[in-house]
């Protein structure tokens, strides 16, 4: 039976007017991967940065045992030295610095008073071959795409010859492949003796690579199930983490069929001229009124430049072919016109595009439509505040108010806030790119169900998608992107997602 590496006890951690953790205990055993989840907002992030030292000792109370031998962590630099290392969501890498720069940034080798690079090349090139990665050690972070950037981010944590390795949401940006690969290397670092801590909202994912799973709710724990002790299934992580059995993730709706095309593409061509390459060829595609469309592909297929060359072009693509909406043909050249015109996009990446997180859930909501609220050039702040107070309470954002930072919110109250935004437009389509990364399980089904009423009363929406499970479960019809190029459309009653996958790396 292998010995208890790590126990955290009666862990309390305060905000101001919140409680993040209230006397939460846990432990992990050595060499085990140990899967952390909840809903958003639970604790579990906040619980990881208490063991990694950003919340220092005397923020919190409790104590931390490592080997039975209580730890006091003052800063970062202590839990490093006691071997704990954490990769977090957002990669905390130079991207104009170089692979072995970044490998070694802050644990330089040096040679007396001078950096030796030439070992620290040669580190690098046996820790790259460790994780797996195949690359130059001299190219640039921003050369990488984001699987490679995670396994310099693992490189550069077992540089430190780590023993905990703490990951929170490390697949939410990678694609199948790249996913699978990460887990591959987690099972071979449990070979040999590395202990894993993986928060992740994707059960699939956690039930086929778990020895063990924590769920925490509201700040507390809940339940370890241990793998060994029985299969563990979705809907027992579930219950335990929502409080309440969710028989379908995905809400029942009525498909209405409608014959009346609200949006259609014709012809669409879009060429990148800053990096010289086509991005989208001959693109041809309709929305009808009152239907879902999922856009399906892998990650690069072209799906949100699809999106952006629809809405206004904003990353100024050189774009051809024709727009038109409930009939009218336009030539959007600027997102306002996009707005206007009927169309609003809501961004995959909430917090550095879709939010401004040091503004308030109010000015976050009336931000992209400030001239609806304006009387002689002046906001109506009490029109203002009324607004922002309808959508807080028809999309049950959980906030104590419409003034609280969003920065401060959950992710998936983060992701309805960016919802509300551009509801406010009052679109005919909207545009939903990857609807719930990042978000929980409980989030997700809100976010589903707010997706099934907008449709229900006659708006359209198109929604692009990495997760097969949530096309299928929401599409009315489906087209998949593969290269730039729609490669085929299908209805919701003959998709699969063998046929999906097939049409997206045809």
């Amino acid at each position: 039976m292998a010995d208890t590496l790590l126990e955290m006890r009666n862990i309390t951690k305060t905000f101001p007017g919140v409680k993040a953790l209230n006397n939460v205990s846990f432990e992990v055993k050595e060499g085990e991967i140990h899967c952390l989840v909840g809903e958003n907002g639970a604790g579990k992030s906040t619980l990881m940065k208490v063991l990694s030292g950003v919340y220092p000792h005397g923020e919190y109370t409790g104590q931390i045992f490592i080997h039975g031998e209580e730890q006091v962590f003052r800063s970062i630099r202590d839990s490093e030295k006691a071997g704990i290392a954490i990769i977090y969501q957002e990669l905390a890498l130079f991207p104009d610095l170089t692979v072995y720069e970044n490998i070694f940034l802050s644990n330089e080798i040096c040679n007396g008073q001078v950096i030796d690079w030439n070992e620290t090349i040669k580190r690098a090139n046996e820790l790259m071959k460790r994780v797996g990665l195949d690359v130059n050690p001299a190219a640039k972070i921003k050369s990488l795409g984001v699987g490679k950037q995670q396994l310099v981010e693992i490189a550069k944590a077992i540089s430190r010859e780590v023993k905990i390795l703490i990951l929170d949401e490390p697949t939410s940006a990678l694609n199948e492949v790249d996913s699978e690969n990460l887990f591959g290397l987690l099972r071979d670092f449990k070979a040999n003796g590395v202990t894993c801590i993986l928060i992740s909202h994707k059960l699939s994912e956690v039930i086929g690579i778990a020895d063990k799973v924590t769920v925490l709710r509201d700040g507390q724990t809940i339940i370890t199930l241990d793998a060994q002790a029985g299969a563990l299934s979705e809907n027992e992580i579930i219950k335990n983490m929502v409080g309440r059995e969710i028989e379908n993730i995905y809400p029942k709706r009525e498909h209405i069929r409608s014959n009346e095309v609200v949006l259609e593409v014709r012809n669409l061509n879009a060429y990148n001229p800053a990096v010289g390459r086509e991005l989208l060829k001959d693109i041809n595609f309709h929305v009808n009124k009152g239907e879902i469309i999922g856009l399906s592909g892998l990650m690069g297929s072209g799906r949100t430049e699809l999106a952006m060359s629809i809405f206004g072009n904003p990353e100024k693509y050189k774009v051809d072919g024709e727009i038109y909406v409930r009939g009218k043909k336009y030539a959007f050249t600027h997102p306002n016109q996009a707005i206007d015109a009927g169309v609003a996009y809501v961004t995959e990446d909430r917090k550095a595009k879709g939010l401004i997180l040091i503004q308030d859930v109010k000015h976050n909501i009336t931000l992209a439509n400030l001239r609806q609220l304006a009387r002689n050039m002046v906001i109506d702040e009490y029109r203002e505040s009324e607004v922002a107070e309808e959508y807080r309470q028809s999309l049950n954002i959980k906030t104590p108010s419409i003034e609280q930072t969003v920065g401060n919110l959950s992710g998936g109250n983060q992701q309805k806030v960016s919802l509300g935004k551009w509801l406010f437009v009052k679109p005919d389509v909207l545009i939903l790119d990857e609807p719930t990364r990042g978000i929980d399980v409980g989030a997700k089904f809100e976010i589903y169900t707010i997706m099934n009423r907008l449709v229900q009363q006659g708006m359209s929406i198109i929604m692009i998608s990495s997760e097969l499970l949530e096309v299928l479960g929401m599409s009315d019809r489906i087209y998949v992107v593969s290269s730039g190029r729609i490669t085929g459309e299908l209805s919701i009653e003959e998709a699969t997602e063998e046929k999906i996958m097939t049409l997206a790396t045809d």
